[in-house]
């Protein structure tokens, strides 16, 4: 009897939990994860090796790291024009940023705020813009930017980079504007904002992570455009760096290294633009998810 009450009154140890293994899934998807990292990542390893030799050694084996590491090909790159084509880029990129994002806010403000006649047909019209393709109308944009006198211009580019990117700006920045309480908007109505008020100081302002997004994948469309860059400028100061390494290739000898290292600096921001704003960029995509 004392040795069944003692063990009914000895405390009840609690049991220790087996840790549960990872399921089978988790692994696969981390390994497809990996070759995906590999896949992306590799190529850019390999420019950057091959940047730093010379067009012989680059001939008679690019898979290995550099016997001599030729860090002035990045300095002659720089000096043969880059820095020119460089700062058109900036130029064009910057100010195709700003209206494109600018003139989209503000046609989603009017489609998700007011209401008015052909409201649907515009938005038709829109959702139209993105079937539109660049190389389908080069020559009738070709024959417009000449009648207008734009061409070898920075708003030879400027203007059809924004055109074509309005309908898929203006598209995401409404579905998340949709998603922005209405309470928020009549309580900046009751404090004496107007309706341009209401745009600047209350949807800006809560938007910032889809305005962050577009104006990223608006940076990213503008900075790498070929096709118009080669045809609407001639004039070599005002070429971007896709348009401008051109100029890199001779048909007898090409100095391949130099070449790579002008690649990789024109990579480079773009790719540092996508490290920084990773987490607006996720949060944009996903901010209009629920309405639209």
């Amino acid at each position: 009897m004392e040795t069944i009450s003692e063990q009914s009154a000895a405390p009840l140890l609690p049991l220790a939990k087996k840790k549960s293994a990872p399921p089978i899934g988790t692994y696969t998807l981390l390994l497809v994860l990996l070759l995906y990292f590999v896949a992306i990542a590799y190529p850019l390893f390999w420019m950057v090796m091959n940047s730093l030799k010379d067009s012989s050694e680059i001939f008679s084996d690019s898979w290995k790291f550099p016997t001599q590491w030729l860090f002035e090909n990045y300095v002659t790159a720089w000096e043969q024009g880059i820095s020119d084509y460089f700062l058109n880029s900036v130029i064009v990129t910057s100010v195709t940023c700003f209206l494109t994002v600018f003139l989209s806010a503000l046609g989603a403000y009017g489609l998700t705020q007011f209401q008015f006649r052909g409201k649907n047909l515009i938005l038709i019209m829109i959702l139209g813009g993105l079937m539109l393709s660049p190389q389908v109308s080069l020559i009738p944009l070709y024959k417009l930017i000449q009648a207008l006198g734009l061409f070898n211009t920075y708003w030879a580019l400027i203007i059809p980079y924004v055109a074509y990117r309005l309908p898929f700006t203006i598209l995401l920045i409404r579905a998340h504007f949709l998603t922005i309480p209405k309470e928020i908007e009549e309580a900046a109505y009751l404090d004496g904002c107007s309706s341009f008020g209401v745009f600047t100081r209350v949807f800006l302002p809560l938007s910032t992570p889809i305005l962050l997004t577009s104006t990223l994948l608006t940076a990213y469309f503008s900075w790498n455009e070929f096709l118009f860059s080669i045809i609407f400028i001639d004039d070599n100061k005002l070429k971007t760096i896709p348009s401008g390494l051109m100029a890199f290739r001779d048909m007898l000898q090409t100095d391949w290294g130099v070449l790579l290292a002008g690649l990789t600096i024109s990579a480079l921001p773009i790719i540092l633009l996508f490290l920084f704003m990773q987490k607006y960029f996720v949060r944009g995509l996903t901010s209009g998810g629920i309405k639209g």
